[in-house]
Protein backbone atom coordinates (compact mmCIF):
# COMPACT_ATOMS: atom_id res chain seq x y z
CA UNK A 1 0.00 0.00 0.00
CA UNK A 2 2.92 2.35 0.76
CA UNK A 3 4.48 1.58 -2.63
CA UNK A 4 1.14 2.25 -4.34
CA UNK A 5 0.80 5.59 -2.56
CA UNK A 6 4.33 6.60 -3.54
CA UNK A 7 3.73 5.58 -7.14
CA UNK A 8 0.50 7.61 -7.25
CA UNK A 9 2.36 10.60 -5.89
CA UNK A 10 5.16 10.31 -8.45
CA UNK A 11 2.70 10.02 -11.36
CA UNK A 12 0.69 12.98 -10.07
CA UNK A 13 3.80 15.17 -9.66
CA UNK A 14 5.13 14.31 -13.11
CA UNK A 15 1.80 15.35 -14.63
CA UNK A 16 1.77 18.56 -12.59
CA UNK A 17 5.30 19.50 -13.66
CA UNK A 18 4.49 18.79 -17.31
CA UNK A 19 1.37 20.97 -17.15
CA UNK A 20 3.33 23.78 -15.49
CA UNK A 21 6.19 23.78 -18.02
CA UNK A 22 3.88 23.78 -21.05
CA UNK A 23 1.39 26.30 -19.61
CA UNK A 24 3.12 29.49 -20.88
CA UNK A 25 2.88 28.21 -24.48
CA UNK A 26 -0.81 27.30 -24.46
CA UNK A 27 -4.15 28.99 -23.76
CA UNK A 28 -4.80 29.62 -20.11
CA UNK A 29 -6.95 27.00 -18.38
CA UNK A 30 -8.83 27.44 -15.10
CA UNK A 31 -10.05 24.19 -13.54
CA UNK A 32 -12.98 24.91 -11.23
CA UNK A 33 -14.19 22.18 -8.90
CA UNK A 34 -17.83 22.36 -7.84
CA UNK A 35 -18.27 20.38 -4.66
CA UNK A 36 -20.81 20.07 -1.90
CA UNK A 37 -22.91 17.52 -0.15
CA UNK A 38 -26.02 16.03 -1.69
CA UNK A 39 -28.83 18.51 -2.46
CA UNK A 40 -26.60 21.54 -2.08
CA UNK A 41 -27.46 22.53 -5.67
CA UNK A 42 -24.34 21.66 -7.68
CA UNK A 43 -26.17 20.91 -10.95
CA UNK A 44 -28.22 24.11 -10.80
CA UNK A 45 -25.15 26.17 -9.88
CA UNK A 46 -23.14 24.94 -12.87
CA UNK A 47 -26.07 25.36 -15.27
CA UNK A 48 -26.84 28.90 -14.14
CA UNK A 49 -23.16 29.91 -14.03
CA UNK A 50 -22.60 28.78 -17.62
CA UNK A 51 -25.84 30.38 -18.82
CA UNK A 52 -24.90 33.67 -17.18
CA UNK A 53 -21.39 33.60 -18.64
CA UNK A 54 -22.81 33.01 -22.10
CA UNK A 55 -25.39 35.79 -21.61
CA UNK A 56 -23.87 38.27 -19.19
CA UNK A 57 -26.67 40.82 -18.75
CA UNK A 58 -27.22 39.85 -15.10
CA UNK A 59 -23.53 39.88 -14.06
CA UNK A 60 -22.80 43.49 -12.97
CA UNK A 61 -20.41 42.48 -10.17
CA UNK A 62 -18.36 40.27 -12.51
CA UNK A 63 -16.02 43.01 -13.66
CA UNK A 64 -14.67 41.35 -16.81
CA UNK A 65 -18.26 40.98 -18.04
CA UNK A 66 -19.54 44.39 -16.89
CA UNK A 67 -16.57 46.20 -18.50
CA UNK A 68 -16.98 44.40 -21.80
CA UNK A 69 -13.53 42.79 -21.68
CA UNK A 70 -15.17 39.40 -22.28
CA UNK A 71 -15.90 39.69 -25.97
CA UNK A 72 -17.60 36.33 -26.39
CA UNK A 73 -18.07 32.99 -24.64
CA UNK A 74 -18.76 29.64 -26.23
CA UNK A 75 -18.94 25.98 -25.33
CA UNK A 76 -16.61 23.51 -26.94
CA UNK A 77 -15.64 19.85 -26.51
CA UNK A 78 -14.01 19.07 -23.20
CA UNK A 79 -10.36 18.01 -23.29
CA UNK A 80 -10.80 14.67 -21.50
CA UNK A 81 -12.47 12.10 -23.76
CA UNK A 82 -12.85 9.59 -20.90
CA UNK A 83 -15.15 11.74 -18.74
CA UNK A 84 -18.84 12.33 -19.41
CA UNK A 85 -19.85 15.80 -20.60
CA UNK A 86 -21.99 17.80 -18.18
CA UNK A 87 -25.41 17.84 -19.82
CA UNK A 88 -25.79 21.61 -19.78
CA UNK A 89 -28.41 21.88 -22.51
CA UNK A 90 -30.79 19.35 -20.91
CA UNK A 91 -30.45 20.94 -17.47
CA UNK A 92 -31.03 24.44 -18.85
CA UNK A 93 -34.11 23.23 -20.72
CA UNK A 94 -35.52 21.88 -17.46
CA UNK A 95 -35.05 25.24 -15.72
CA UNK A 96 -36.35 27.41 -18.58
CA UNK A 97 -39.27 25.30 -19.82
CA UNK A 98 -42.83 26.63 -19.88
CA UNK A 99 -43.42 24.45 -16.83
CA UNK A 100 -39.91 24.41 -15.32
CA UNK A 101 -38.66 21.66 -13.04
CA UNK A 102 -35.48 20.88 -11.16
CA UNK A 103 -32.94 18.83 -13.15
CA UNK A 104 -31.73 15.46 -11.95
CA UNK A 105 -28.88 15.52 -9.44
CA UNK A 106 -25.31 14.50 -10.13
CA UNK A 107 -24.77 10.74 -10.41
CA UNK A 108 -21.27 10.59 -11.93
CA UNK A 109 -18.23 12.70 -12.67
CA UNK A 110 -18.78 15.10 -15.55
CA UNK A 111 -16.98 18.04 -17.06
CA UNK A 112 -17.72 21.03 -19.26
CA UNK A 113 -15.39 23.46 -21.05
CA UNK A 114 -16.46 27.06 -21.53
CA UNK A 115 -14.04 29.21 -23.53
CA UNK A 116 -13.90 32.98 -23.03
CA UNK A 117 -12.42 35.41 -25.55
CA UNK A 118 -10.95 38.18 -23.40
CA UNK A 119 -9.38 41.50 -24.41
CA UNK A 120 -6.34 42.21 -22.17
CA UNK A 121 -6.50 45.38 -20.08
CA UNK A 122 -3.93 48.08 -19.47
CA UNK A 123 -1.39 49.71 -21.77
CA UNK A 124 -0.26 46.47 -23.40
CA UNK A 125 -3.85 45.52 -23.99
CA UNK A 126 -4.16 48.24 -26.65
CA UNK A 127 -1.46 46.52 -28.73
CA UNK A 128 -2.56 42.93 -28.16
CA UNK A 129 -5.42 41.00 -29.63
CA UNK A 130 -7.90 39.07 -27.51
CA UNK A 131 -6.71 35.93 -25.73
CA UNK A 132 -8.61 32.73 -24.96
CA UNK A 133 -9.18 31.50 -21.43
CA UNK A 134 -10.71 28.04 -20.98
CA UNK A 135 -12.87 27.37 -17.93
CA UNK A 136 -13.06 23.63 -17.21
CA UNK A 137 -15.85 22.93 -14.71
CA UNK A 138 -15.68 19.57 -12.93
CA UNK A 139 -18.84 18.19 -11.31
CA UNK A 140 -19.13 15.02 -9.26
CA UNK A 141 -21.63 13.48 -6.82
CA UNK A 142 -21.70 14.94 -3.36
CA UNK A 143 -21.85 11.41 -1.96
CA UNK A 144 -18.37 10.70 -3.33
CA UNK A 145 -17.01 13.87 -1.75
CA UNK A 146 -17.55 12.32 1.67
CA UNK A 147 -15.04 9.59 0.96
CA UNK A 148 -12.07 11.97 0.97
CA UNK A 149 -12.16 11.91 4.76
CA UNK A 150 -11.47 8.15 4.74
CA UNK A 151 -8.02 8.34 3.18
CA UNK A 152 -6.20 8.83 6.49
CA UNK A 153 -8.39 6.50 8.56
CA UNK A 154 -7.96 2.77 9.06
CA UNK A 155 -10.89 0.40 9.40
CA UNK A 156 -10.81 0.33 13.21
CA UNK A 157 -10.84 4.15 13.46
CA UNK A 158 -13.63 4.54 10.91
CA UNK A 159 -15.72 1.82 12.59
CA UNK A 160 -15.32 3.39 16.02
CA UNK A 161 -16.36 6.83 14.74
CA UNK A 162 -19.43 5.49 12.92
CA UNK A 163 -20.60 3.35 15.83
CA UNK A 164 -20.12 6.20 18.30
CA UNK A 165 -22.64 8.41 16.49
CA UNK A 166 -25.08 5.88 15.09
CA UNK A 167 -27.37 5.83 18.15
CA UNK A 168 -30.44 7.98 17.62
CA UNK A 169 -30.01 8.26 13.88
CA UNK A 170 -32.63 6.83 11.51
CA UNK A 171 -32.01 3.13 10.98
CA UNK A 172 -29.26 3.11 13.59
CA UNK A 173 -31.13 0.89 16.04
CA UNK A 174 -31.79 -1.69 13.32
CA UNK A 175 -28.09 -1.89 12.48
CA UNK A 176 -27.11 -2.07 16.16
CA UNK A 177 -29.54 -5.00 16.56
CA UNK A 178 -27.90 -6.70 13.56
CA UNK A 179 -24.50 -6.27 15.23
CA UNK A 180 -25.78 -7.96 18.38
CA UNK A 181 -26.41 -11.07 16.28
CA UNK A 182 -22.98 -10.86 14.60
CA UNK A 183 -19.68 -12.27 15.81
CA UNK A 184 -16.84 -10.30 14.17
CA UNK A 185 -14.39 -13.07 15.10
CA UNK A 186 -16.38 -15.79 13.34
CA UNK A 187 -15.37 -17.08 9.92
CA UNK A 188 -16.66 -15.07 6.96
CA UNK A 189 -20.10 -16.11 5.76
CA UNK A 190 -20.80 -14.20 2.55
CA UNK A 191 -24.64 -14.14 2.74
CA UNK A 192 -24.46 -12.79 6.31
CA UNK A 193 -21.85 -10.25 5.26
CA UNK A 194 -24.07 -9.05 2.42
CA UNK A 195 -27.07 -8.79 4.74
CA UNK A 196 -25.08 -6.76 7.26
CA UNK A 197 -23.78 -4.41 4.56
CA UNK A 198 -27.33 -3.98 3.20
CA UNK A 199 -28.66 -3.07 6.66
CA UNK A 200 -25.88 -0.53 7.09
CA UNK A 201 -26.63 0.93 3.65
CA UNK A 202 -30.31 1.31 4.58
CA UNK A 203 -29.22 3.23 7.66
CA UNK A 204 -27.03 5.57 5.57
CA UNK A 205 -29.89 6.29 3.18
CA UNK A 206 -32.31 7.02 6.03
CA UNK A 207 -29.79 9.28 7.78
CA UNK A 208 -29.18 11.23 4.59
CA UNK A 209 -32.93 11.72 4.10
CA UNK A 210 -33.13 13.06 7.67
CA UNK A 211 -30.52 15.73 6.91
CA UNK A 212 -27.33 14.16 8.25
CA UNK A 213 -24.18 14.83 6.25
CA UNK A 214 -21.47 12.41 7.38
CA UNK A 215 -22.79 9.23 5.75
CA UNK A 216 -19.75 7.28 4.59
CA UNK A 217 -18.81 5.43 2.47
CA UNK A 218 -20.36 7.65 -0.17
CA UNK A 219 -20.47 4.97 -2.88
CA UNK A 220 -22.88 2.96 -0.71
CA UNK A 221 -25.40 5.73 -1.47
CA UNK A 222 -24.55 6.01 -5.16
CA UNK A 223 -22.76 2.81 -6.20
CA UNK A 224 -22.96 3.03 -9.99
CA UNK A 225 -21.37 0.03 -11.68
CA UNK A 226 -19.82 -1.10 -8.37
CA UNK A 227 -23.19 -2.20 -6.97
CA UNK A 228 -23.03 -5.69 -5.51
CA UNK A 229 -19.23 -5.88 -5.66
CA UNK A 230 -17.14 -7.00 -2.64
CA UNK A 231 -15.60 -3.53 -2.47
CA UNK A 232 -19.05 -2.27 -1.38
CA UNK A 233 -19.81 -5.22 0.88
CA UNK A 234 -18.50 -4.24 4.30
CA UNK A 235 -19.78 -2.37 7.35
CA UNK A 236 -18.41 -0.99 10.64
CA UNK A 237 -17.66 -3.54 13.33
CA UNK A 238 -16.72 -3.22 17.02
CA UNK A 239 -13.02 -3.74 17.74
CA UNK A 240 -11.87 -7.18 18.85
CA UNK A 241 -8.50 -8.56 19.99
CA UNK A 242 -6.42 -10.54 17.51
CA UNK A 243 -9.07 -11.29 14.83
CA UNK A 244 -8.30 -14.38 12.78
CA UNK A 245 -7.06 -14.20 9.22
CA UNK A 246 -10.33 -15.56 7.80
CA UNK A 247 -12.65 -13.81 10.23
CA UNK A 248 -15.44 -11.41 9.26
CA UNK A 249 -13.50 -8.54 10.86
CA UNK A 250 -10.35 -9.20 8.80
CA UNK A 251 -12.31 -9.53 5.57
CA UNK A 252 -14.23 -6.29 6.18
CA UNK A 253 -10.94 -4.59 6.99
CA UNK A 254 -9.45 -5.86 3.74
CA UNK A 255 -12.46 -4.66 1.72
CA UNK A 256 -12.37 -1.27 3.42
CA UNK A 257 -8.71 -0.83 2.45
CA UNK A 258 -9.53 -2.00 -1.07
CA UNK A 259 -12.28 0.62 -1.23
CA UNK A 260 -9.82 3.35 -0.32
CA UNK A 261 -7.19 2.05 -2.75
CA UNK A 262 -9.40 1.32 -5.75
CA UNK A 263 -12.19 3.90 -5.38
CA UNK A 264 -11.22 6.83 -3.16
CA UNK A 265 -7.56 7.36 -4.06
CA UNK A 266 -8.06 7.29 -7.87
CA UNK A 267 -10.94 9.76 -7.50
CA UNK A 268 -8.70 12.13 -5.55
CA UNK A 269 -5.74 11.70 -7.91
CA UNK A 270 -7.66 12.01 -11.18
CA UNK A 271 -9.98 14.88 -10.22
CA UNK A 272 -9.33 16.65 -6.94
CA UNK A 273 -5.56 17.01 -7.32
CA UNK A 274 -5.92 18.83 -10.66
CA UNK A 275 -8.09 21.74 -9.50
CA UNK A 276 -7.12 25.44 -9.37
CA UNK A 277 -10.24 26.91 -7.82
CA UNK A 278 -12.93 25.42 -5.61
CA UNK A 279 -16.46 26.33 -4.64
CA UNK A 280 -17.98 24.41 -1.75
CA UNK A 281 -21.79 24.54 -1.79
CA UNK A 282 -23.45 24.01 1.58
CA UNK A 283 -27.16 23.67 2.35
CA UNK A 284 -26.89 25.43 5.70
CA UNK A 285 -30.63 26.11 5.91
CA UNK A 286 -31.39 22.41 5.45
CA UNK A 287 -29.01 21.50 8.26
CA UNK A 288 -30.51 24.12 10.57
CA UNK A 289 -33.97 22.74 9.86
CA UNK A 290 -32.64 19.25 10.68
CA UNK A 291 -31.71 20.39 14.18
CA UNK A 292 -28.55 20.80 16.29
CA UNK A 293 -27.27 17.29 15.61
CA UNK A 294 -27.53 17.80 11.85
CA UNK A 295 -25.63 21.11 12.12
CA UNK A 296 -22.82 19.55 14.17
CA UNK A 297 -22.70 16.60 11.81
CA UNK A 298 -22.29 18.96 8.84
CA UNK A 299 -19.55 20.89 10.64
CA UNK A 300 -17.55 17.70 11.30
CA UNK A 301 -18.12 16.34 7.81
CA UNK A 302 -16.98 19.50 6.07
CA UNK A 303 -13.88 19.76 8.28
CA UNK A 304 -12.94 16.17 7.41
CA UNK A 305 -13.60 16.65 3.71
CA UNK A 306 -11.69 19.90 3.37
CA UNK A 307 -8.68 18.43 5.18
CA UNK A 308 -8.10 16.44 1.96
CA UNK A 309 -7.79 19.61 -0.15
CA UNK A 310 -4.40 20.98 -1.17
CA UNK A 311 -4.87 24.72 -0.57
CA UNK A 312 -2.07 27.22 -1.07
CA UNK A 313 -0.48 29.60 -3.53
CA UNK A 314 -0.57 28.45 -7.12
CA UNK A 315 2.26 30.48 -8.66
CA UNK A 316 4.72 29.04 -11.18
CA UNK A 317 7.41 27.87 -8.73
CA UNK A 318 4.89 26.38 -6.30
CA UNK A 319 3.27 24.35 -9.08
CA UNK A 320 6.67 23.29 -10.43
CA UNK A 321 8.02 21.90 -7.15
CA UNK A 322 4.89 21.09 -5.12
CA UNK A 323 2.27 20.40 -7.78
CA UNK A 324 -1.02 22.15 -8.50
CA UNK A 325 -2.78 23.66 -5.52
CA UNK A 326 -6.17 25.23 -4.94
CA UNK A 327 -5.47 28.93 -4.42
CA UNK A 328 -9.05 30.19 -4.01
CA UNK A 329 -11.89 28.53 -2.12
CA UNK A 330 -15.41 29.95 -1.92
CA UNK A 331 -17.75 28.65 0.78
CA UNK A 332 -21.27 29.33 -0.47
CA UNK A 333 -24.48 28.86 1.49
CA UNK A 334 -27.06 28.01 -1.15
CA UNK A 335 -30.80 28.70 -1.33
CA UNK A 336 -30.43 32.29 -0.17
CA UNK A 337 -33.67 33.00 -2.04
CA UNK A 338 -35.48 31.12 0.74
CA UNK A 339 -34.73 34.09 3.01
CA UNK A 340 -35.53 37.79 2.81
CA UNK A 341 -32.32 39.70 2.05
CA UNK A 342 -32.38 41.15 5.59
CA UNK A 343 -31.29 37.73 6.85
CA UNK A 344 -28.54 37.06 4.32
CA UNK A 345 -25.78 38.51 6.58
CA UNK A 346 -26.80 36.08 9.34
CA UNK A 347 -26.71 33.15 6.92
CA UNK A 348 -23.24 34.17 5.72
CA UNK A 349 -21.97 34.55 9.29
CA UNK A 350 -23.30 31.12 10.24
CA UNK A 351 -21.60 29.61 7.19
CA UNK A 352 -18.29 31.24 8.16
CA UNK A 353 -18.55 29.91 11.70
CA UNK A 354 -19.65 26.46 10.55
CA UNK A 355 -16.58 26.10 8.31
CA UNK A 356 -14.14 27.99 10.54
CA UNK A 357 -11.72 25.08 11.02
CA UNK A 358 -11.41 24.38 7.30
CA UNK A 359 -11.23 28.09 6.42
CA UNK A 360 -8.45 28.76 8.92
CA UNK A 361 -6.44 25.85 7.52
CA UNK A 362 -6.80 27.13 3.97
CA UNK A 363 -5.94 30.71 4.98
CA UNK A 364 -2.81 29.52 6.78
CA UNK A 365 -1.70 27.62 3.65
CA UNK A 366 -1.85 30.79 1.58
CA UNK A 367 -5.13 30.24 -0.24
CA UNK A 368 -7.69 33.03 -0.47
CA UNK A 369 -11.05 32.11 1.02
CA UNK A 370 -14.41 33.81 1.25
CA UNK A 371 -17.92 32.93 2.42
CA UNK A 372 -21.17 34.27 0.99
CA UNK A 373 -24.84 33.45 0.60
CA UNK A 374 -26.02 32.78 -2.95
CA UNK A 375 -28.89 31.44 -5.00
CA UNK A 376 -27.77 30.19 -8.40
CA UNK A 377 -31.39 30.38 -9.55
CA UNK A 378 -33.77 32.75 -7.83
CA UNK A 379 -37.16 31.11 -7.31
CA UNK A 380 -38.90 33.65 -5.04
CA UNK A 381 -39.81 37.33 -4.71
CA UNK A 382 -39.62 39.33 -1.50
CA UNK A 383 -42.58 40.83 0.33
CA UNK A 384 -43.41 42.33 3.69
CA UNK A 385 -46.25 40.92 5.77
CA UNK A 386 -47.73 41.88 9.14
CA UNK A 387 -48.20 38.97 11.52
CA UNK A 388 -49.21 39.22 15.19
CA UNK A 389 -48.35 42.89 15.13
CA UNK A 390 -44.85 42.29 13.72
CA UNK A 391 -43.59 43.42 10.32
CA UNK A 392 -41.84 40.45 8.70
CA UNK A 393 -39.72 40.13 5.59
CA UNK A 394 -40.98 37.05 3.74
CA UNK A 395 -40.43 35.35 0.41
CA UNK A 396 -43.13 34.09 -1.92
CA UNK A 397 -42.82 31.37 -4.54
CA UNK A 398 -44.35 28.35 -6.23
CA UNK A 399 -44.48 25.35 -3.91
CA UNK A 400 -42.77 22.25 -5.21
CA UNK A 401 -45.34 19.64 -6.22
CA UNK A 402 -48.30 21.96 -5.67
CA UNK A 403 -50.25 24.23 -8.00
CA UNK A 404 -50.15 27.25 -5.73
CA UNK A 405 -47.89 29.94 -4.38
CA UNK A 406 -47.14 30.62 -0.73
CA UNK A 407 -45.46 33.30 1.36
CA UNK A 408 -42.89 31.90 3.74
CA UNK A 409 -41.05 33.09 6.84
CA UNK A 410 -38.49 30.53 8.08
CA UNK A 411 -37.83 32.11 11.46
CA UNK A 412 -35.25 34.68 12.54
CA UNK A 413 -31.67 33.46 12.24
CA UNK A 414 -29.50 34.61 15.16
CA UNK A 415 -27.03 37.44 14.62
CA UNK A 416 -24.48 35.54 16.72
CA UNK A 417 -23.69 32.14 15.10
CA UNK A 418 -22.72 30.78 18.53
CA UNK A 419 -26.42 30.65 19.39
CA UNK A 420 -26.67 27.82 16.83
CA UNK A 421 -23.22 26.23 16.99
CA UNK A 422 -23.17 26.14 20.80
CA UNK A 423 -26.22 23.85 21.14
CA UNK A 424 -24.99 21.85 18.15
CA UNK A 425 -21.61 21.12 19.76
CA UNK A 426 -23.32 20.33 23.07
CA UNK A 427 -25.50 17.68 21.42
CA UNK A 428 -28.84 19.40 22.08
CA UNK A 429 -31.89 17.63 20.68
CA UNK A 430 -33.66 20.82 19.57
CA UNK A 431 -33.33 24.58 19.28
CA UNK A 432 -34.24 26.23 22.57
CA UNK A 433 -36.87 28.91 22.07
CA UNK A 434 -36.63 28.86 18.27
CA UNK A 435 -38.26 27.00 15.42
CA UNK A 436 -36.65 27.05 11.98
CA UNK A 437 -38.76 25.93 9.06
CA UNK A 438 -37.87 25.13 5.48
CA UNK A 439 -39.97 24.98 2.34
CA UNK A 440 -39.29 23.53 -1.08
CA UNK A 441 -39.90 25.87 -4.00
CA UNK A 442 -40.21 24.98 -7.66
CA UNK A 443 -38.31 27.00 -10.27
CA UNK A 444 -40.39 29.94 -11.44
CA UNK A 445 -41.33 30.37 -15.13
CA UNK A 446 -38.82 32.70 -16.78
CA UNK A 447 -39.13 35.37 -19.44
CA UNK A 448 -35.57 36.24 -20.39
CA UNK A 449 -34.59 39.23 -22.50
CA UNK A 450 -31.85 38.86 -25.13
CA UNK A 451 -28.44 38.77 -23.43
CA UNK A 452 -29.84 37.79 -20.03
CA UNK A 453 -29.12 34.63 -18.10
CA UNK A 454 -31.37 33.17 -15.38
CA UNK A 455 -32.01 35.38 -12.31
CA UNK A 456 -29.79 34.71 -9.31
CA UNK A 457 -28.46 36.11 -6.05
CA UNK A 458 -24.73 36.99 -5.97
CA UNK A 459 -23.71 34.54 -8.68
CA UNK A 460 -21.82 37.41 -10.31
CA UNK A 461 -20.02 38.14 -7.04
CA UNK A 462 -19.08 34.47 -6.74
CA UNK A 463 -17.74 34.46 -10.31
CA UNK A 464 -15.69 37.59 -9.60
CA UNK A 465 -14.00 35.98 -6.60
CA UNK A 466 -13.33 32.67 -8.35
CA UNK A 467 -12.36 33.89 -11.83
CA UNK A 468 -11.92 37.66 -11.86
CA UNK A 469 -8.15 37.79 -11.29
CA UNK A 470 -7.52 35.40 -14.20
CA UNK A 471 -9.51 37.53 -16.65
Amino acid sequence: MVITTLADGIIWRVGAVTDTITAPFTDQVIRLGVTGLSRAGKTVFITSLVANLLNRGRMPQFRAAASGHIQTAYLQPQPDDTIARFDYETHLSALTATQPHWPHGTRRVSELRLSLKVQPQGLLGTFQGPRTVHLDIVDYPGEWLLDLSLMDKDFATWSAEVLSRIAGRPGGAVYEKALEDTDPAAALDEPRAQALAATFTDHLKAAREAGFSDCTPGRFLLPGDLEGSPVLTFAPLPAIDNPGRKSLWREFERRYESYKRNVVRPFFRDHFAKLDRQIVLVDVLGAIHGGPQAVEDMRRAMADILSAFRPGRNDFLTRLFQGRRIDKILFAATKADHLHHEQHPQLTAITQALLRDAKDRADFSGAQTQAMSIAALRTTVEERRHHAGVDLGVVRGQLLGADKQAAFYPGALPVDPAHLLGPARAGAEGWLGADYEIMSFAPAPLTLKPGEGPPHIRLDKAAQFLLGDRL
